[in-house]
């Protein structure tokens, strides 16, 4: 019985993946769980572990393809006729089933063809395609779709969503993709060259319209021509999809940042303290960012807008909170997620942080392990960094930055009002929002509520 293996889903706003290695060639074996091939994606690079073990008997795509969610990338156990070889699949659909032959109608006489004749009759419209239908394998008519129908119909629900959002008319494009498809580079790079215009009359469909941003005339800076000497490689998969995800989100919210400085000090000391003793009982390191977790889950439940997401014109106020937490990569940048974040302990937290950090620079985090994330923390501090001023990580509404926690001379006062100089640990908090729904008043109050636990240092190691 043969297994087909799919490209899986790998995120919420993902609706595609390249394949960047095989790592079983066709005619091996091949265990169940056992690494099959690489994706990348703008979320995650990840080993796609085997459905079922089998031996791998076709190939459907080649690395650097990239493949829709869903479709089929490899067969094992196929029918491959004493034969096994890699199949690349054809870019354009099958040619349609020929109609069997029939006689030639008879002549019409002309006055019965003047009879016939309306007055003012419209042009007939060009024969349509014939297509096979994939539930029956039998042809099927097009009647109503045009060519440019099928190839918004072919478009990923993500390419709809953006041309939607930015008043573009897909069938206007000249895709990329096989089959003439729109992909999601083909409609940003329309989008980035200034060329989108709001469309007068193309209806919402499946969610509400959200608010079309301002079409910019600034023409697109002519690409750069290396010089001799120069060094020049391609960018990879996912530094690719990094740069999409990072100018769309800049685009779609209206980033604004207010930075607090935080005393850290009650919070290294609870760590010195507890750091060996923790160690012994869960196997892994006590940082500072179990600490930040528990207050930020605090905060989000207090401050609920800072866990939610715009839809159109509606807020959609999420029920878990599931914090990403940005990783570094040597090869870029990961967000794994912890799911119901607030539920955890301090070792809890910690547990989940460091098994997904690890876990995301072998490349073995699962594909649910990318998804879902309410609200981001990144930690540039760790190379660093005082503080930045992070992106939002779409489709949430806010990322909170964490900067170098490091020892600072502090102005310092007494019960008694009397001024001293203070060595204390001290970092830099970022606070990215979008204010198209967050104002400024309210990411005050959310760091300023993040500034009052992590100082009062009151938590249960």
């Amino acid at each position: 019985m043969s297994t087909e293996v799919v490209m899986p889903q790998m995120g919420e706003s993902i609706a595609e993946g390249t394949i960047t290695r095989w790592l079983k060639k066709v005619g091996e074996r091949v265990e169940r769980d056992e690494p099959l091939f690489e994706i990348s994606t703008d979320k995650v690079d990840a080993e796609i572990p085997s459905p079922a073990a089998g031996t791998l008997t076709e190939v459907r795509y080649n690395e650097g393809d990239t493949v829709e969610v869903n479709v089929v990338v490899a067969v094992l156990d196929g029918d491959s006729s004493g034969q096994v070889a890699v199949a690349k699949p054809t870019e354009e659909p099958p040619p349609a089933p020929k109609a069997e032959a029939t006689p030639p109608p008879a002549p019409t006489p002309p006055a019965a063809v003047e009879e016939a004749k309306a007055p003012e009759v419209a042009p007939a419209p060009p024969a349509q395609p014939v297509v096979e239908t994939k539930s029956t394998g039998a042809p099927a008519q097009l009647e109503t779709e045009t060519i440019d129908d099928l190839r918004r119909t072919k478009s990923s629900p993500l390419v709809r969503k953006i041309a939607q959002e930015h008043g573009v008319d897909i069938s206007k494009l000249e895709g990329t993709g096989a089959s003439g498809r729109v992909t999601k580079n083909d409609i940003l790079s329309f989008i980035e060259s200034g060329s989108a215009r709001p469309a007068a009359a193309i209806p919402a469909v499946e969610t509400p319209r959200a608010p079309v941003q301002p079409p910019t005339d600034i023409p697109a800076p002519p690409a750069p021509k290396p010089t001799a000497g120069d060094r020049v490689e391609p960018m990879s998969v996912m530094r690719k999809k990094i740069a999409e995800h990072m100018v769309m989100s800049r685009r779609t919210s209206a980033h604004v940042t207010t930075v607090y400085e935080i005393d850290m000090t009650r919070i290294a000391k609870l760590r010195d303290a507890h750091r060996d003793e923790f160690y012994q009982r869960t196997g892994t390191k006590l940082t500072f960012m179990p600490f930040i977790f528990k207050a930020v889950n605090k905060a989000l439940r207090k401050f609920p807008i800072f866990n939610a997401q715009v839809s159109g014109d509606q807020i959609i106020y999420k029920q878990d909170i599931n914090l990403g937490m940005a990783v570094a990569l040597d090869w870029g940048l990961i967000v794994p997620v912890i799911k119901r974040a607030d539920d955890l302990s301090i070792s809890g937290l910690a547990r989940s942080a460091n098994d997904l950090a690890d876990r995301a620079r072998t490349k073995q985090l699962k594909p649910d392990e990318v998804t879902g994330g309410t609200f981001t923390i990144t930690n540039p501090g760790v190379f660093g960094g005082l503080f930045g001023t992070p992106i939002i990580n779409q489709p949430q509404l806010a990322i909170l930055g964490i900067g170098k926690i490091e020892k600072r001379a502090k102005v310092l006062t007494t019960p008694d009002g009397d001024d001293f100089i203070g060595i204390r640990w001290m970092a830099y908090f970022a606070l990215s929002f979008d204010h198209r729904v967050i104002d400024g008043s309210d990411a005050e109050r959310f760091l300023a509520f993040v500034k009052e636990q992590l100082e009062a240092g009151d938590f249960s190691v």
